[in-house]
């Protein structure tokens, strides 16, 4: 049973999409299972039906309008970086309305209606296929596995905007008696669920590099500390979900390829720039056939004990 796993990653879902493309179109890789976390779960339904060039038009051309209906930030570009800002006369309406978060995103939940159709739903639910993505349970404290075929249309469309909530600046959801926010909260690499689920080979895709390359930029403000923040406790939770998966991996004689960006995509993944968007999805694609090239058959990650 061979499963793709895409970590999660903002904006660097772009390049997730390239080399699932080169595995699906190049390589005629058939997955059984698809695991998404975050920007990974708006991914793995079209990759499941095969609508590589529906998704990637979807990813190169998205941007903060189509995510946020009420973006919580202003996006400063200084020598070449971005950085972000606080925007205040929307942050300060949210908080006055009751809302738990700074920003909402109601708006990507709108696009995944709208991208993803209730008969590509049920096509896709027919098949043998399994669809699975990750959300963090915040009252219960714990991580949760979706299934698309324990659903119908719109709570699957739903656990997957989700997934995909990066609180506090997008939307805190209450579910069945509970905040649900974004799956990577819990889980950025779910190499576990898929060896669980039966997975015997995994392609797992990791929206970083292998090993660190920079330092992150001082805070420059509040939200600038608060994303620092974040991308500190996601990498440490991304590394232990790879050190857990390849040790279960160990046990139950499985295989993972690993594939990683080869650099440093950007130090803010909540932000959707379409040109840099399309340059990273055909640089997933070059980076996976290149791979492939220079190591084949494709390199096999060797489990090692936590």
């Amino acid at each position: 049973m061979r499963a793709l796993i895409i970590s999660g990653g903002g904006s660097k879902g772009a390049f997730a999409g390239g080399v699932a493309q080169y595995l699906l179109e190049e390589k005629k890789h058939e997955y059984d299972l698809f695991i998404g976390t975050s920007t990974g779960s708006l991914l793995v339904s079209h990759l499941g039906l095969g609508n590589v060039q529906k998704i990637k038009q979807v990813y190169t051309n998205v941007n903060q309008d189509a995510i946020f209906n009420r973006r919580p930030f202003t996006i400063n570009k200084k020598n070449g970086i971005e950085t972000i800002g606080i925007n205040h006369f929307n942050v300060l309406r949210n908080l006055l309305r009751g809302s738990k978060t700074f920003g909402e995103s109601y708006n990507l939940k709108k696009l995944i209606k709208s991208t993803f159709s209730e008969v590509e739903f049920e096509t896709l639910k027919a098949t043998h296929r399994d669809i699975v993505v990750t959300v963090s349970n915040l009252s219960l404290n714990q991580v949760e596995y979706k299934s698309i075929k324990d659903f119908d249309y719109d709570e699957y469309c739903e656990w997957v905007w989700i997934s995909c909530n990066y609180t506090p600046f997008m939307s805190l959801v209450k579910k069945n008696g509970c905040e649900y926010a974004d799956g990577g909260l819990g889980s950025m690499v779910p190499v576990e669920e898929a060896i669980r689920r039966g997975a015997t080979t995994i392609d797992a895709i990791i929206l970083q590099t292998e090993i660190t390359q920079l330092n992150r930029m001082p805070s420059l403000n509040a939200f600038s500390l608060l994303t620092n923040m974040f991308a500190f406790m996601l990498d440490r939770i991304e590394s232990q979900n790879i050190r857990i998966g390849k040790f279960v991996a160990t046990n139950q004689n499985a295989i993972i390829n690993f594939y990683y960006t080869p650099t440093v995509l950007t130090t803010n993944a909540l932000v959707f720039d379409k040109e840099k968007m399309t340059k990273w999805w055909q640089s997933g694609f070059d980076f996976a056939k290149y791979k492939d090239e220079e190591t084949s058959p494709l390199e096999i990650e060797k489990p090692i004990e936590p």
